[in-house]
């Protein structure tokens, strides 16, 4: 496994999908289901103040009884937020989301959001570059090596 996190977003589309922290929980979960996405970023005007995701309207709104018409993004958004940058190696992204239980990283790059990455954009290069090294081994076993 190698690479950047720049690797992964170069592979992805520009669009970063966010929400104000004022929108309403049920803004917030009709975007992610147009957009087809488990989270957004909390942004006020450019500063990522948060991130919202389904789990966090499963946990905060929906087994607590709340009105996802009624409250606020700010009130259930996670805003102690881990982030990443472009240059940062995908082993490290992936350990850091493994440890801490996130779902979604946004990616920082000088004090502006340049992409968010889940933890399926990490397993999907995983595999890639296992199978990658996999042909790559039977290509040699083969006698396709050429020393």
């Amino acid at each position: 496994m190698s690479g950047t996190i720049r690797s992964i977003l170069n592979q992805k589309s520009d669009e970063v999908f966010s929400i104000s922290p004022d929108a309403t929980v049920l803004q917030a979960v009709e975007m992610m289901d147009a957009k087809n996405v488990g989270a957004l970023l909390v942004m006020d005007q450019e500063r990522l103040v948060g991130v919202v995701s389904e789990r966090d309207y499963t946990r905060k709104v929906m087994l607590r009884g709340k009105r996802s018409r009624e409250t606020k993004v700010a009130e259930i958004m996670s805003s102690n937020v881990s982030v990443t940058h472009p240059r940062e190696p995908v082993e490290t992204c992936l350990r850091l989301m493994t440890d801490k239980h996130i779902r979604h990283l946004p990616v920082v790059e000088d004090d502006k959001v340049v992409g968010v990455i889940s933890i399926g954009d990490l397993v999907k290069h995983v595999i890639s570059c296992q199978s990658a090294a996999i042909a790559h081994l039977e290509h040699y076993i083969h006698g396709g090596y050429v020393g």
